[in-house]
This record gives C-alpha cells, structure tokens and sequence, in this order.
C-alpha cells in the first residue's frame, strides 16, 4: 500500500478512505475488471456481424488481458486472495459460460455451427478449456506463447462446432487475429 500511494502521488490516509485494506483494493479491482468486460462483450456482440465474427472480436478483446496475466498474478490470487480467485472462477463459469453458450445458439440459428451439438455442454468445454489454456503447469511460459495458444484454442472451437459455410466465415473472420 506505501508503494501504491506513492505511485498514485497519495497520501496512504487518503487511500484508505476508497479502501479498506490490500483484499479489499484487489476485490474492487476485479469487480471493475469484470463489469468493463461485461459492457465490452455486449458492445462486441451487437456488432458482430454473425457468430464467429463475434467470437473472434472477442478474442481480439481478450488477448491483451491474456498478455497481462503473469504466473505470478495467478499465484498469488490463489495463495492470498482466495475469495477474489473464487470470483474469478465464477465469472468464467457463469458470465463466459452464458456468452459462449448464445454464441452457439446464435451460430446454430445462422446455419454456421452445426446443431447437433448441444451448446451447454460444448459452452462448458469452451470454459474448461480456456482454464487450461492459462495454466502454467500445463502450459509453461517458456514453451509457449499465451496469445497463440488463445488463438488456437479459438481456432480449435471452432473448426470443431462449423458446418462448411462457418469454416469459410473462419478463414474470413480468423485473419483478423493474425
């Protein structure tokens, strides 16, 4: 906290009237995190122009976070901030699980993912997936690159729910990724 409201040009006195102690600093972080991405994930969905289009701009979104995400972070959220982690987690397993799970509804209703999958599960899948894609034992820094493996995890989804005319959507939207 001394580094902080050094940092801010504050007084510690004067942070401490917006925050109640670190916990409570690093809870009101994440809340904002969470409600900017809510709001940029409506705005991104209004957008899109169809299914896939939506989840690439919301990878493109996303991926600048990735880049910020150090094992580090995730350490120490795990280790001392457990309440904050927990939200965190139901985030992904709410919030993303509903925004992946209308993705695939709206991609069905398009005729770009093919609807024999059911979409809750496939949206459950998707969370998972995402989980283990940020986790350092399975995918050490050193070895690998948190923006391609994004990529290819998007990639992956979607070739695998596509029917022939979302795989060209792909090859047409994907390019923006790159």
């Amino acid at each position: 906290m001394d580094d902080l409201s050094r940092e801010l040009g504050i007084s510690k006195k004067t942070l401490y009237q917006s925050v109640d102690n670190k916990k409570d600093l690093v809870l009101q972080v994440f809340q904002n995190h969470a409600q900017k991405e809510v709001e940029a994930i409506i705005h991104i969905r209004q957008e899109a122009a169809d299914a896939i289009d939506e989840m690439i701009e919301v990878a493109k979104h996303v991926i600048p976070t990735l880049r910020q995400i150090t094992p580090t972070i995730l350490f120490d959220m795990q280790k001392y901030y457990r309440e904050v982690w927990q939200l965190m987690q139901d985030f992904n397993q709410q919030e993303i699980f509903k925004v992946i799970k209308e993705n695939i509804e709206r991609g069905i209703e398009e005729g770009i993912y093919r609807e024999e999958f059911h979409p809750e599960i496939i949206a459950k899948l998707y969370v998972g997936k995402t989980m283990v894609v940020i986790d350092e034992d399975v995918f050490p820094l050193k070895n690998y690159n948190k923006e391609n493996l994004f990529k290819e995890h998007i990639q992956y989804h979607i070739r695998g729910i596509a029917t022939s005319k979302g795989l060209k959507l792909l090859e047409k939207h994907f390019k923006k990724l790159s």
